[in-house]
């Protein structure tokens, strides 16, 4: 394991820690997700932690990703679902290449938005839901979002859902063109709780 996996493990874990909070609560901080949405867009980075303006800026995420690999009662099955969700629609969006080509283009769109409204603006954050519903959701891994109903049929909350699912399925990207593998899980486990370590 090296430190970009790690650190595109910890982004995974960082979003479903977002969407468990949104789903669950209705609660968002606009600084965490414009972290996670600006990931998004960075297509062309000088350097993988680029994507996510340093790594400082998952420390939720690397902490999350310590409580799931460590013994204890800190593990929350959510949380792994979500990555394990992420990682499984990510390998089906790669093996498409209409798809790919799809989201590239779409995401493209979404940078010239930027130009005149910020990441968090309602607008963009329904036009990065929308790119997902368009591009992954027809994939057909679909991801369970766990929360409160009342909360889940509110039309800005599904947008900061699947904004945040879209953020998580770049990070998925990453920690593929990083070389991660799921056998890491299982073989790489006292690496990657030490790399974590680092960043908490």
């Amino acid at each position: 394991m090296n430190e970009h996996q790690v650190m595109a493990l910890a982004a995974m874990c960082q979003v479903a820690k977002q969407v468990q909070k949104i789903a669950q609560f209705g609660s968002s901080n606009d600084y965490e997700l414009e972290k996670l949405f600006t990931s998004i867009v960075q297509t062309s980075p000088d350097s993988p932690s680029d994507v996510y303006q340093g790594t400082e800026n998952l420390r939720d995420g690397y902490k999350s990703l310590l409580d799931q690999l460590s013994a204890g009662e800190k593990k929350d099955v959510e949380i792994v679902k979500y990555v394990g969700g992420l990682m499984q629609l990510e390998r089906a969006l790669s093996a498409k290449p209409s798809s790919l080509a799809e989201l590239g283009k779409s995401i493209d769109d979404i940078k010239r938005r930027l130009d005149h409204f910020s990441v968090t603006d309602d607008t963009v954050v329904a036009a990065l839901a929308d790119i997902y519903s368009k591009v992954l959701s027809p994939l057909g891994h679909r991801i369970q979002v766990y929360g409160k109903p009342d909360l889940l049929k509110q039309q800005l909350i599904q947008h900061k859902i699947r904004a945040l699912l879209l953020a998580g399925i770049r990070s998925a990207v990453l920690w593929r063109q990083m070389g991660g593998k799921r056998r890491h899980f299982f073989f790489s486990k006292k690496s990657i709780i030490a790399i974590a370590k680092n960043h908490i």
